[in-house]
C-alpha cells in the first residue's frame, strides 16, 4: 500500500511538472497542444476510494490552471473525466472492470486504445469548449479537440507503454 501511494504522487507531481516544463510550450500549427496531465486520470488504480479521486483531480488539474493561469478549465475537464471514468473503464474492459481486476499494464492494448481515446476525447472537448466559449466557434472547438486528442493519446500510449512494469 505504501508503494501505491508513492507511485501516484510521484505521477501527480511528475506529470504536472511535466505539463508545465514541457507540453506547455508545444503549440504546433495552433491546433495541437498535448495534455498528458490526463494520463494521472486514466491510470489511477480502480479499487480507491473515489470521493479521493476525484478531489485528487480536481487538484490536479488546478495545479495546471495556476500555472497557466486559465480560470479552473483544467479542472473542470478533469473532474469532469474523473466522474464518468467509471462507465468507460466498464465498456472497455467489461468483466475484469466488474471484480476490479483491471491493470493497465496487463491488459490488451486494444482496450486500452479505446478507453484512452474515448475519456482524452472527452477531456479535451469540455477543456476547449470553456476555453472557446462560443457556440458559433463549434468548428474551431472540434478542430483543436481533436488534433490535440490524438497527439495526447499518442503521447499517453507512448509514456505508459515505457513505465508500465508487465511480467511475463
Amino acid at each position: 500500500m505504501n508503494n501505491l501511494v508513492f507511485i501516484n504522487i510521484s505521477r501527480f507531481v511528475g506529470l504536472v511538472l511535466l505539463q508545465v516544463i514541457v507540453c506547455n510550450n508545444i503549440n504546433f500549427l495552433g491546433y495541437i497542444n498535448p495534455n498528458i496531465y490526463v494520463l494521472f486520470v486514466l491510470l489511477y488504480p480502480v479499487a480507491n476510494n473515489r470521493l479521493l479521486f476525484i478531489f485528487l483531480s480536481f487538484l490536479l488539474g488546478l495545479s495546471v490552471d495556476m500555472f497557466l493561469d486559465s480560470g479552473g478549465t483544467h479542472a473542470a475537464a478533469s473532474v469532469t473525466i474523473a466522474y464518468i471514468r467509471p462507465l468507460f473503464l466498464k465498456f472497455s474492459f467489461g468483466a475484469i472492470y466488474e471484480y476490479h481486476a483491471v491493470k493497465f499494464s496487463k491488459t490488451d492494448l486494444t482496450q486500452r486504445l479505446i478507453y484512452f481515446l474515448i475519456l482524452i476525447f472527452i477531456h479535451h472537448f469540455i477543456l476547449f469548449s470553456l476555453v472557446v466559449f462560443d457556440q458559433n466557434e463549434l468548428l474551431l472547438i472540434f478542430k483543436h479537440t481533436f488534433y490535440s486528442s490524438m497527439f495526447t493519446l499518442l503521447l499517453c500510449l507512448l509514456l505508459s507503454s515505457l513505465f508500465s512494469n508487465k511480467e511475463k
